[in-house]
């Protein structure tokens, strides 16, 4: 998790530091809108995402609180992943992004 001096003064740049790229906001779109996922969904979902991508960006979203991974002693084992509370609170942030889309896919 990043500390508040590696944080940058502005929140909204803080924000896109920490949900900005492409992939990342897709994985959170993910867990958001269907709770949790498996790796594998996540690769059946997110169309071009490689696997070592993937698991780049669940481990820096993991690091940064905003989600956790659950492995469950099972063979084969089975690893979820799930929104923290702190993660969780992205919804409205992905529910305007999901409205400001589909309104703009209309209009085009």
């Amino acid at each position: 998790m990043l500390t508040r001096e590696e944080l940058p003064d502005c929140p909204v740049a803080t924000t896109v530091r920490l949900i900005g790229n492409k992939w990342k906001l897709l994985i959170i779109r993910n867990l958001v809108f269907n709770g949790k996922q498996r790796f594998t969904d996540f690769l059946r979902t997110i169309p071009a995402i490689s696997k070592k991508v993937l698991t780049d960006n669940l481990r820096a979203l993991e690091e940064d609180g905003l989600l956790e991974r659950n492995v469950f002693a099972e063979v084969p084992p089975r690893v979820e992943y799930t929104l923290t509370p702190l993660g969780a609170s992205l919804r409205p942030i992905l529910d305007a992004m999901s409205d400001w889309g589909t309104e703009y896919k209309s209009s085009v």
